[in-house]
């Protein structure tokens, strides 16, 4: 079993023992962290949506990301991945969300935000976490990280939530 599929597995086995969904809202893995998560048997009853949202006009349309936000801070920024947890979560009902927006190349880099830039953002009930990564490799390198990235953020924040036994 590989890294990731082995780190979806773990999820929906947290998510099960909560009795959670959960949704992702991503642009540069193009989907593939909401694939990673539906190649499990079983992940219907916890993966509830995913939404694809590569332009930022379907970031506007589909989660309701602020339009100003890509003239002011761009859709490579915290502002912009926090906007698409909300939205996630509002739409789909999900109790917890992972939304990305990077830069997986080879172009569009810039100094600011080189090739391999990412900001991931995680959403649970009440709580958004995110973060700025910087990853190496080719374009399928930078997604499959971003997506292993997403997965790990999720799993840590779903065994927050699992009552210990004492």
């Amino acid at each position: 079993m590989d890294e990731i599929t082995r780190l979806a597995t773990h999820l929906g086995k947290c998510l099960k023992t909560l009795g959670a969904q959960v949704t992702t809202a991503e642009s540069c893995t193009g989907g593939g962290i909401a694939e990673a998560i539906t190649r499990i048997a079983g992940s219907s009853a916890w993966f509830e949506a995913g939404y694809v949202t590569y332009s930022n006009r379907q970031k506007f349309a589909q989660l309701g990301v602020p339009e100003a936000l890509f003239s002011t801070v761009g859709a490579v920024s915290q502002e912009v991945v926090e906007a698409m947890v909300r939205g996630a979560q509002s739409h789909s009902g999900a109790r917890f969300a992972v939304a990305v927006s990077g830069i997986a190349g080879p172009d569009g880099g810039s100094i600011e935000k080189p090739v391999g830039t990412v900001w991931l953002a995680w959403g649970s009930a009440g709580s958004i976490i995110s973060e700025r990564r910087q990853f190496d490799g080719n374009r399928d390198d930078v997604r499959r990280q971003t997506v292993k990235a997403a997965l790990e953020g999720l799993i840590a924040l779903a065994q927050a939530e699992i009552p210990t036994r004492g």
